[in-house]
């Protein structure tokens, strides 16, 4: 009878083992006048990443949703609709409505201190500065998350920032997103493939 025991055994252990789920944000505002603009690059990533692999996002709670489903994991793809400075309400939400662990967690947000289209992937740190990270950071009470962070550069005159980050791309930017963009799809896949460790040993500085 040990094969009917074996066989027992299997099943429950294929029963008994969830499919991982992983919650990807993309941080930006909403409406027309941030669409093109830097600060919504998060947004941008997400919309890249839809129209590359075909699902759609429809409104829910607190933002866009859209599903992807890849070698028995599930993607929940999420752009915030409660503007940069609240976007903790709307990853805590998710987060917990999908029972998602906080290392299944990607948040990918735009960075001054960083070239253009660099890509930095860490699994702790400060905000730095950026709204939709403090805000993740208070509601979520914890700096520990993996965070996607790409680069848009510093080239801003002094007291010019916020133009800046609400501004839109330059046209060599704009030229050279699309390659970015499609780099920035790959990180996503890997990391709930490959898990955050092997991403970042891939990606980073790229």
């Amino acid at each position: 009878m040990k094969w009917l025991t074996n066989l027992f055994t299997t099943k429950k252990e294929e029963y008994t083992d969830p499919m991982k789920k992983f919650l990807i944000v993309g941080l930006g505002n909403i409406g027309a006048e941030y669409v093109n603009t830097r600060h919504n690059i998060g947004f941008k990533v997400l919309d890249k990443f839809a129209k590359q692999e075909g699902c759609d996002f429809s409104t829910a709670k607190l933002g866009a949703v859209s599903e992807f489903k890849i070698k028995g994991r599930t993607l929940i793809l999420l752009k915030p609709n409660t503007y940069m400075n609240l976007s903790g309400k709307a990853i805590k939400y998710w987060l917990e409505k999908e029972k998602i662990p906080v290392e299944n967690l990607l948040v990918i947000t735009d960075d001054l201190n960083i070239a253009f289209g660099t890509i930095r992937i860490k699994a702790k740190g400060s905000d730095g500065g950026h709204n939709g990270l403090k805000s993740t950071q208070q509601l979520l009470n914890t700096n520990v998350y993996p965070r996607f962070r790409f680069g848009i550069s510093d080239e801003f005159k002094k007291g010019r920032q916020v133009d800046y980050v609400l501004g839109e791309w330059s046209e060599e930017e704009k030229d050279q997103l699309p390659e970015r963009l499609e780099t920035a799809v790959e990180v996503i896949k890997s990391f709930a493939l490959a898990g955050l460790a092997n991403t970042m040993n891939s990606f980073n500085g790229k």
